[in-house]
């Protein structure tokens, strides 16, 4: 059907894909509990439309040219690592001001908390969301090399079974998404009772993006 060689196996593999922890899903769970829903539906805006750019990329032989040289796909794979451990970073720092503020006498400083949380994610959450998404060459290859195997090479559009491929996948893209946003408005309740527990969650994932920007720079082709 449109092309698609095992349709129930492409499913299959690609709920497992999806629900596999990475810089995308951690993302959007984050921007949700430190600022709700509104700023974790942007955060997945941005993910679904990076992860569609890729795929158009995927489809129209651009993973090819990452494949085959050296040159572009280290520039890809520095720029990546350098915006992840940027977004690390911010989160750390994010992460210890939440913790001395959490240590101080409490008095009410609306002000200074709301500073914080814009520095952190503000109504950038769509465009971060999105660089994060696309600053993945992996990524593209790895769209390439999961659509290939199901797309029979007999099929007299080949285009239209790349886009069916790409629906099914942003349909449990989203789906998941969504979940973790109400997943975040769930934190979200727990950081508003105890300071000390946003802090280390918010540094963890930090940490986390640290370590995407690490692996990212280490692999290889």
């Amino acid at each position: 059907m449109f092309g698609i060689t095992d349709l129930v196996t492409f499913v299959l593999g690609t709920i497992f894909i999806v629900l596999l922890p990475g810089p995308n899903s951690l993302y959007v769970l984050a921007a949700s509990s430190k600022l709700g829903k509104n700023y974790g539906y942007r955060a997945s805006l941005g993910v679904v439309v990076g992860d569609t750019v890729l795929m158009i990329l995927a489809a129209t032989g651009a993973a090819t040219l990452l494949h085959t040289n050296d040159y572009v796909f280290t520039i890809f794979k520095y720029a990546g690592a350098t915006y992840l451990s940027y977004v690390g970073l911010t989160l750390l720092w994010s992460a210890e001001q939440k913790w001395r503020q959490a240590n101080r006498v409490k008095r009410k400083q609306p002000d200074v908390a709301k500073r914080i949380k814009e520095r952190t994610f503000s109504p950038k959450s769509f465009q971060t969301a999105l660089f994060i998404s696309l600053m993945n060459p992996k990524a593209i290859l790895f769209f390439v090399s999961f659509f290939i195997q199901f797309v029979d090479p007999q099929h007299p559009n080949p285009a239209l079974t790349f886009l069916m491929l790409g629906l099914i996948v942003q349909v449990f893209s989203i789906a998941y998404l969504v979940t973790l946003i109400y997943g975040g408005l769930a934190l979200a309740k727990q950081f508003e009772k105890n300071k000390k527990l946003a802090a280390i969650f918010t540094g963890g994932v930090g940490l986390v993006f640290l370590t995407f920007g690490v692996k990212l720079v280490t692999s290889t082709l």
